[in-house]
This record gives C-alpha cells, structure tokens and sequence, in this order.
C-alpha cells in the first residue's frame, strides 16, 4: 500500500503593530519572502497591515514563534505574531457573536488573542454594559462592535488592556477577506 499522502494545512498570521504610520515599516515582499525562507509555501499577503498566509505539510504551533524571530532578526522589527490555522480562522468567523453587527465591518473588530490568554477575564468584560458597544468572547478571540468608531472606542481599551500584546485586531471586512483567500488557498482546494 503507498503511503498515504497529507494534506497541507493553510496558516494565518498576524502581525501585531506594524505599517501604522511610520513605525514598525515591513514591505508585505520581504514578509512573504522571509515566510518562504523559513520553509513555508505558497506565502501570500493581504494589505499592507501584516496579514500573511501561507502553507505548512501539518499544522505548525511553532509557526508564530519561528516567523516572530525571523522578523526581528531579518527585518530588524520587533512584532508579535499571531498565527491560527484556516480551519480556527473559520471558527472564528462561525464564533461570531454578534452576527447582527456585521453589518458596518469598519466598526466591527475581531481580536484573535495568544492561546495563554485568560479568557475568564475577557469573559468579565463581556458581561458589563458598555453602552452602544458590544463585547462578545469565543474561543479564540473578541468581539467588538464599536458604535462610535474604533479609535477611542471603551470596549476595544478594556480588551487591550487585558491583553496587552497577546492580541491583534482585525476589522469584519479584513476576516472575510483573509477567509477568502485561505479558501482560494491550493492546500485548501486539495
């Protein structure tokens, strides 16, 4: 019998604080070279924000690490990297609380947050009155309707405070985007 042949397993990562004005600069070129070098295939970008996606032959819990350090060794630039493969992508988008606040995705944001993150504490905040804002928790991340916009938004300062660089946050419409292009993904079509 011929060994049995394994699927690739599509990865998201996202990079936590780079491109937001002059600080923190990485061409999305170099991210996907330095993702290529480190062994990873069919590496793709999305936005000029830090939102990478590539493939790995099994599903790679060192990934977020490996990239990090690259980072900061090659590039010379210090970001956390969060990295969930396309199937926990999924999951947070099917996770999705707050579905009737899709609607206006500027003002809707996901937080994916680190595994070590203490959820219980994110659940407390979700269980307070935030006015117009709404915060709902999943297993992988936090949701934030931001009525009055996102930049000084309590909910979304509650939440960063909890965690602080152990989360990243990505607005409705980049989510749907990222799902998109893991689902156009070879490793996904296989």
């Amino acid at each position: 019998m011929p060994p049995r042949k394994t699927m690739p397993v599509v990865h998201v990562a996202l990079l936590r604080g780079i491109n937001v004005g002059k600080a923190n600069r990485i061409a999305m070129a170099d991210l996907r070279e330095l993702c290529e070098a480190l062994g990873y295939a069919e590496a793709r970008t999305l936005l000029n924000s830090g939102n990478l996606i590539f493939s790995a032959p099994r599903a790679d819990a060192r990934a977020a690490a490996k990239i990090e350090k690259a980072i900061a060794a090659r590039l010379g630039v210090s970001s956390r990297v969060l990295v969930v493969t396309g199937r926990e992508l999924d999951t947070i988008i099917e996770e999705n609380p707050l579905a009737e606040c899709d609607a206006n995705p500027s003002r809707f944001l996901v937080t994916v947050f680190a595994p070590e993150t203490n959820r219980a504490r994110l659940e407390e905040l979700a269980q307070r009155d935030w006015g117009a804002e709404r915060l709902g928790v999943g297993s992988k991340a936090a949701y934030l309707w931001c009525a009055n916009g996102i930049i000084e938004s309590p909910a979304s300062v509650a939440v960063g405070k909890v965690l602080r660089d152990g989360g990243t946050s990505r607005n409705w419409a980049t989510m749907k985007k990222l799902q998109a292009l893991v689902h156009s993904s070879t490793a996904a079509r296989a």
